[in-house]
């Protein structure tokens, strides 16, 4: 049964990618400068983040092997803190805009890095897929004239500016 939910979650990222051009990640990222903590601005709505959360956080440590610790953090509807640790991997020839990241082992997903502030201080996040976005930055608030400029940057990208929502902070 387990093999089965994978194969059907790995098809249908497969069969989003196949309608749109590729996604376009950023030339490169040095990991030492976006490690640290990240708080969700916005995202797509997806099902492994509950509705209602806020507050949401990412905390990206350097492993000592290459690899990336993953910390997200979110306050639940219910004011409980909800928390999930995993690992990030980079895509080898990626420039280190493309990682793998898990939570379930073998589980992994993309995590691809499409727009990135030259200062670190906010970041758009991706899937190939596009169904998933999420908007970061170093910040809880971005300034109103830099959220609609990424929102643009997602549309340039494939996605709807509809489904973008933002995330309480």
């Amino acid at each position: 049964m387990k093999s089965l939910v994978i194969f059907f979650f790995l098809g249908g990222i497969l069969v989003g990618c196949s309608s749109a051009p590729p996604l376009k990640t950023v030339a490169s990222v040095d990991l030492a400068r976006y490690a640290g903590k990240w708080h969700e601005i916005a995202r797509y709505p997806n099902r492994f983040q509950r509705a209602g959360s806020h507050h949401v956080t990412a905390i990206y440590t350097s492993n000592p092997d290459g690899s990336i610790a993953v910390l997200n953090s979110a306050i639940e509807k219910n004011g409980k803190l909800s928390q999930i640790q995993g690992r990030a991997t980079v895509v080898p020839g990626s420039g280190n805009a493309r990682l793998k990241v898990s939570f379930v082992v073998p589980i992994k997903g993309d995590y691809w890095i499409i727009g990135l502030d030259p200062n670190y201080q906010w970041a758009l996040v991706g899937h190939p897929s596009r169904n998933y976005l999420w908007i970061l930055a170093r910040n809880p608030q971005l300034s109103t004239e830099q959220y609609e400029s990424l929102k643009q940057l997602a549309v340039s990208q494939g996605y709807s500016s509809e489904r973008i929502q933002l995330t309480p902070q």
